[in-house]
């Protein structure tokens, strides 16, 4: 078996020898496999590497390697969440970007039967404390829903920084959440996102504490359930999602977006299951599909047993500082061959340490989701090398 040098926690290196195949994966590009719980990924874009321009201040996309990620997702049974965090949304990929992204995905998805698309619709072309009233925030959704219907996009309605900025209290999000609701043409995923995805949401719905801003979010959605298809929910907490999923409308989701838990929660209890809509799909992308197929075929056994290394590779890649997540979905890209590079844009590749990038590689193996073990171990060695590791 391919053996390679890493590093471990103390420092030391050591000889590293891939100790598992590849999981066999089902060719869907002609029928793609069918789930009973919705799954969408939300995949990352491709950054163009030999654009001629400053990483850290331009936005360079690969278009036709993001939209061929994109193809690779729904052969394997994935709707889509686009221009979301994990496309760097707010952190590198700015709305005009995002919504030609959109475009891009919706013109593709026609191509294909039945392909689900959901679109990231916020406030992020408002600058840091451009907002000054809360009608200035509505504007700015407005503008971003207007411009996602029009292309016949559905909406999931983002979480907004500049609300965060301008709100005084719980009242303020009721109305602006149900000024939004009343407007849109299809009923939207909300999605919630945690702090520790964003500092700067943090106190969202108004209240410090998750169980307090709960309330607020369980009353924007009974208020409009019938413009609610359902509520992602991005704590990395089960017990809070649990507690907000039993007490959601009955015809109303609840998305899973806990990276941490995914697993049984997907599965669910004797209440009820979470659907997905989940970052980490785009990096066990045919793990997850596998797994899903089963949990639809019934064997539920085999659903935890194909993820149950997944989680341990996925909360490894969401550890704190949880937002440099992405840094990991990309290079577990770029080890399986799905681009032929490694570098993002905002030049985010270097938010993790090359024992971060060790670790993922050694946890990837046990996780069976690497589609290439030897071209991974080749470009995991390299990178070492360019670290000082030979």
């Amino acid at each position: 078996m391919t053996s390679l040098l890493l590093p471990v926690s103390d420092g030391r290196i050591e000889r590293y020898t891939i100790k598992n195949a590849a999981l066999p994966v089902a060719d869907g590009r002609n029928a793609p496999p069918s789930f009973n719980r919705i799954a969408y990924a939300a995949p990352h874009v491709v950054a163009d590497p030999l654009a001629n321009g400053d990483p850290w201040l331009d936005t360079a996309i690969d278009w036709d390697e993001t939209l061929k990620f994109r193809h690779y997702l729904w052969d394997l049974g994935f709707g889509i969440a686009e221009a979301m965090d994990t496309a760097q949304r707010g952190g590198g990929l700015s709305w005009p970007n995002a919504l030609e992204l959109i475009r891009r995905t919706l013109a593709e998805a026609k191509s294909r039967p039945a392909a689900l698309v959901g679109c990231g619709a916020g406030t992020d072309q408002l600058e840091p404390g451009e907002a000054r009233t809360l009608d200035d925030v509505i504007a700015a959704y407005e503008a971003q829903i207007e411009a996602i219907e029009a292309i016949d996009g559905r909406i999931v309605l983002m979480a907004s920084r500049s609300l965060v900025e301008i709100a005084k209290g719980p009242e303020d999000y009721k109305r602006v959440y149900d000024h939004i609701l009343r407007q849109v043409k299809n009923p939207v995923v909300i999605h919630w996102l945690g702090e520790m995805f964003d500092p700067a949401l943090t106190g969202y719905w108004g209240a410090n504490d998750h169980m307090g801003a709960m309330e607020t979010a369980l009353a924007v959605v009974a208020d409009n359930a019938a413009k609610v298809d359902g509520v992602k929910i991005s704590l990395l907490s089960k017990e809070k999602e649990i507690v907000m999923r039993r007490r959601l409308p009955a015809a109303v989701r609840m998305y899973t977006g806990d990276d941490f838990n995914y697993a049984e929660l997907i599965a669910g209890d004797q209440d009820g299951y979470s659907d997905a809509l989940l970052g980490i799909f785009d990096a066990i992308a045919p793990a997850a599909s596998a797994a899903l197929s089963q949990l639809a075929a019934g064997d539920e056994t085999a659903f935890h047993k194909l993820l149950a290394p997944t989680v341990l590779l996925s909360r490894h890649m969401f550890r704190a500082p949880t937002r440099f997540f992405k840094a990991g979905v990309v290079f577990l890209a770029y080890l399986n061959g799905l681009q032929n590079h490694f570098h993002m844009i905002g030049g985010l590749q270097s938010a993790r340490s090359l024992q971060h990038y060790a670790e993922l590689f050694r946890l990837a193996d046990a996780a069976r989701v690497l589609r290439n073990p030897e071209l991974a171990a080749k470009r995991v060695s390299l990178m070492m090398e360019l670290g000082g590791i030979n």
